[in-house]
Protein backbone atom coordinates (compact mmCIF):
# COMPACT_ATOMS: atom_id res chain seq x y z
CA UNK A 1 0.00 0.00 0.00
CA UNK A 2 0.78 3.77 -0.31
CA UNK A 3 0.19 6.79 0.58
CA UNK A 4 -0.06 10.49 -1.23
CA UNK A 5 2.15 13.54 0.95
CA UNK A 6 1.08 16.95 0.03
CA UNK A 7 2.95 19.64 1.15
CA UNK A 8 2.11 23.95 0.41
CA UNK A 9 5.15 25.99 0.21
CA UNK A 10 4.63 29.86 0.06
CA UNK A 11 8.25 29.83 -2.06
CA UNK A 12 9.50 27.53 -5.36
CA UNK A 13 12.56 27.27 -3.95
CA UNK A 14 11.84 26.11 -0.47
CA UNK A 15 9.42 23.30 -2.86
CA UNK A 16 12.16 22.69 -5.41
CA UNK A 17 14.95 22.23 -2.54
CA UNK A 18 12.28 19.83 -1.06
CA UNK A 19 12.07 17.77 -4.30
CA UNK A 20 15.79 17.43 -4.03
CA UNK A 21 15.89 16.00 -0.84
CA UNK A 22 13.29 13.34 -1.50
CA UNK A 23 15.15 12.52 -5.32
CA UNK A 24 18.10 11.79 -2.86
CA UNK A 25 16.68 9.67 -0.46
CA UNK A 26 15.63 7.88 -3.29
CA UNK A 27 12.31 8.79 -4.38
CA UNK A 28 11.45 8.12 -7.61
CA UNK A 29 10.26 11.38 -9.48
CA UNK A 30 7.68 9.70 -10.89
CA UNK A 31 6.01 9.67 -7.65
CA UNK A 32 6.55 13.05 -7.23
CA UNK A 33 4.29 16.10 -8.72
CA UNK A 34 4.66 19.39 -8.21
CA UNK A 35 2.29 22.41 -9.12
CA UNK A 36 3.73 25.88 -8.87
CA UNK A 37 1.87 29.62 -9.17
CA UNK A 38 3.54 31.63 -12.32
CA UNK A 39 1.81 34.36 -12.40
CA UNK A 40 4.84 36.35 -11.81
CA UNK A 41 6.43 34.31 -15.01
CA UNK A 42 9.23 33.15 -12.85
CA UNK A 43 9.26 30.07 -15.08
CA UNK A 44 8.93 32.20 -18.76
CA UNK A 45 5.93 32.85 -20.30
CA UNK A 46 2.73 30.78 -20.85
CA UNK A 47 2.38 29.61 -24.28
CA UNK A 48 -1.73 28.91 -23.92
CA UNK A 49 -4.74 30.92 -22.81
CA UNK A 50 -8.38 31.76 -23.08
CA UNK A 51 -9.43 30.38 -26.24
CA UNK A 52 -13.03 31.29 -28.56
CA UNK A 53 -14.81 28.52 -26.08
CA UNK A 54 -13.36 30.20 -23.03
CA UNK A 55 -11.56 27.32 -22.23
CA UNK A 56 -8.32 27.08 -21.08
CA UNK A 57 -5.44 26.08 -23.19
CA UNK A 58 -2.38 24.21 -22.81
CA UNK A 59 0.71 25.21 -23.53
CA UNK A 60 2.84 23.89 -26.08
CA UNK A 61 5.28 22.82 -23.44
CA UNK A 62 2.33 21.09 -21.51
CA UNK A 63 3.47 17.51 -22.64
CA UNK A 64 6.62 18.08 -20.12
CA UNK A 65 4.15 17.96 -17.35
CA UNK A 66 3.63 14.05 -18.08
CA UNK A 67 6.95 13.33 -16.98
CA UNK A 68 10.59 14.16 -18.28
CA UNK A 69 14.46 13.11 -18.68
CA UNK A 70 15.82 12.89 -15.78
CA UNK A 71 14.41 14.12 -11.94
CA UNK A 72 11.23 15.62 -11.38
CA UNK A 73 12.48 19.63 -11.86
CA UNK A 74 13.57 18.40 -15.83
CA UNK A 75 9.88 17.85 -16.27
CA UNK A 76 8.47 20.99 -15.86
CA UNK A 77 6.03 22.26 -18.18
CA UNK A 78 3.98 25.50 -18.41
CA UNK A 79 -0.23 25.35 -18.51
CA UNK A 80 -3.17 26.71 -17.13
CA UNK A 81 -6.01 25.56 -14.64
CA UNK A 82 -8.89 27.02 -14.27
CA UNK A 83 -9.00 28.83 -10.95
CA UNK A 84 -5.51 28.86 -10.61
CA UNK A 85 -4.32 30.58 -13.38
CA UNK A 86 -0.75 30.35 -15.14
CA UNK A 87 1.29 27.42 -13.56
CA UNK A 88 4.19 25.63 -13.89
CA UNK A 89 3.92 21.60 -12.97
CA UNK A 90 5.18 17.86 -13.66
CA UNK A 91 3.97 14.80 -12.53
CA UNK A 92 0.88 12.15 -11.72
CA UNK A 93 -0.98 15.47 -9.63
CA UNK A 94 -0.67 17.96 -12.36
CA UNK A 95 -1.69 14.94 -15.68
CA UNK A 96 -4.01 14.00 -13.27
CA UNK A 97 -5.31 17.27 -12.60
CA UNK A 98 -5.23 18.49 -16.38
CA UNK A 99 -5.50 14.83 -18.11
CA UNK A 100 -9.40 15.32 -19.47
CA UNK A 101 -8.03 18.35 -21.78
CA UNK A 102 -4.63 16.49 -22.67
CA UNK A 103 -5.26 15.18 -25.94
CA UNK A 104 -8.76 16.70 -26.65
CA UNK A 105 -9.79 18.81 -29.49
CA UNK A 106 -8.23 22.47 -29.46
CA UNK A 107 -5.84 21.12 -26.20
CA UNK A 108 -8.87 22.17 -23.57
CA UNK A 109 -7.86 21.62 -20.35
CA UNK A 110 -10.39 20.81 -17.75
CA UNK A 111 -9.94 22.32 -13.82
CA UNK A 112 -9.79 19.23 -11.25
CA UNK A 113 -6.82 20.18 -9.08
CA UNK A 114 -9.46 19.76 -5.61
CA UNK A 115 -10.58 16.32 -7.49
CA UNK A 116 -7.24 15.42 -8.15
CA UNK A 117 -6.01 16.21 -4.36
CA UNK A 118 -9.11 14.03 -2.62
CA UNK A 119 -8.29 11.01 -5.32
CA UNK A 120 -4.98 11.01 -3.73
CA UNK A 121 -6.47 10.37 -0.65
CA UNK A 122 -7.09 14.05 0.82
CA UNK A 123 -9.44 15.87 2.49
CA UNK A 124 -12.33 17.86 0.86
CA UNK A 125 -10.76 21.29 3.26
CA UNK A 126 -7.06 20.10 2.77
CA UNK A 127 -7.78 20.22 -1.13
CA UNK A 128 -9.30 23.02 -1.21
CA UNK A 129 -6.62 24.56 0.83
CA UNK A 130 -4.03 22.98 -0.90
CA UNK A 131 -5.32 24.50 -4.73
CA UNK A 132 -6.28 28.13 -2.64
CA UNK A 133 -2.87 28.09 -1.47
CA UNK A 134 -1.58 27.59 -5.24
CA UNK A 135 -4.06 30.04 -6.48
CA UNK A 136 -2.60 33.10 -4.34
CA UNK A 137 0.97 31.86 -5.30
CA UNK A 138 1.85 28.75 -3.62
CA UNK A 139 4.05 25.67 -4.50
CA UNK A 140 2.31 22.46 -4.14
CA UNK A 141 4.41 19.63 -3.48
CA UNK A 142 3.04 15.84 -3.71
CA UNK A 143 4.46 11.95 -2.95
CA UNK A 144 3.17 9.03 -3.76
CA UNK A 145 5.28 6.56 -1.11
CA UNK A 146 5.27 3.24 0.34
CA UNK A 147 3.69 2.97 3.93
CA UNK A 148 6.55 1.89 5.52
CA UNK A 149 8.42 5.10 4.37
CA UNK A 150 5.62 7.41 5.12
CA UNK A 151 7.45 8.39 8.39
CA UNK A 152 11.17 9.02 6.37
CA UNK A 153 9.70 11.08 4.15
CA UNK A 154 7.13 13.17 6.22
CA UNK A 155 10.25 13.88 8.36
CA UNK A 156 12.22 15.35 5.35
CA UNK A 157 9.25 17.66 4.09
CA UNK A 158 8.74 18.79 7.93
CA UNK A 159 12.28 19.59 7.90
CA UNK A 160 11.74 22.43 5.15
CA UNK A 161 10.00 25.86 5.33
CA UNK A 162 6.15 24.16 4.84
CA UNK A 163 2.98 25.74 5.34
CA UNK A 164 0.40 24.58 7.80
CA UNK A 165 -2.77 23.90 6.01
CA UNK A 166 -4.82 24.34 9.74
CA UNK A 167 -3.20 27.44 10.06
CA UNK A 168 -3.46 29.11 6.53
CA UNK A 169 -6.56 27.70 5.91
CA UNK A 170 -8.31 29.57 9.52
CA UNK A 171 -6.09 32.88 8.36
CA UNK A 172 -7.93 32.69 4.57
CA UNK A 173 -11.54 32.01 5.83
CA UNK A 174 -11.26 35.22 8.58
CA UNK A 175 -10.42 36.87 5.39
CA UNK A 176 -14.32 35.67 3.94
CA UNK A 177 -13.15 32.74 2.27
CA UNK A 178 -14.97 29.02 2.09
CA UNK A 179 -13.74 27.27 -0.61
CA UNK A 180 -11.67 26.97 -3.68
CA UNK A 181 -13.18 28.43 -6.48
CA UNK A 182 -12.01 27.42 -10.21
CA UNK A 183 -14.37 30.13 -11.68
CA UNK A 184 -13.10 32.63 -9.50
CA UNK A 185 -9.85 35.01 -11.13
CA UNK A 186 -7.02 33.84 -11.21
CA UNK A 187 -4.32 36.45 -8.79
CA UNK A 188 -2.04 38.81 -10.68
CA UNK A 189 2.11 38.97 -10.20
CA UNK A 190 0.70 42.09 -8.00
CA UNK A 191 -1.60 39.88 -5.74
CA UNK A 192 0.86 37.17 -5.77
CA UNK A 193 3.93 39.05 -4.61
CA UNK A 194 1.76 40.83 -2.27
CA UNK A 195 0.39 37.33 -0.59
CA UNK A 196 4.10 36.11 -0.77
CA UNK A 197 4.86 39.16 1.40
CA UNK A 198 2.73 38.70 3.95
CA UNK A 199 4.02 35.13 4.98
CA UNK A 200 7.54 36.11 4.14
CA UNK A 201 9.86 34.25 7.01
CA UNK A 202 11.25 38.17 8.01
CA UNK A 203 6.94 39.56 8.89
CA UNK A 204 6.02 36.25 10.87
Amino acid sequence: MSKTITRLFDNYADASAAVRDLEAIGISHDDLSIVANNADKHHGDHDGGINEDGDVTRGVSTGAVLGGAGGLLAGLGLLAIPGLGPIVAAGWLAATAAGAGIGAAGGAVTGGIVGALKNAGHSDDEAHVYAEGVRRGGTLLSAKVPDDRVQEVEAVLDRTRVVDIQERGRVYRESGWSTFDENAPAYSADEVARERATYAPDRL
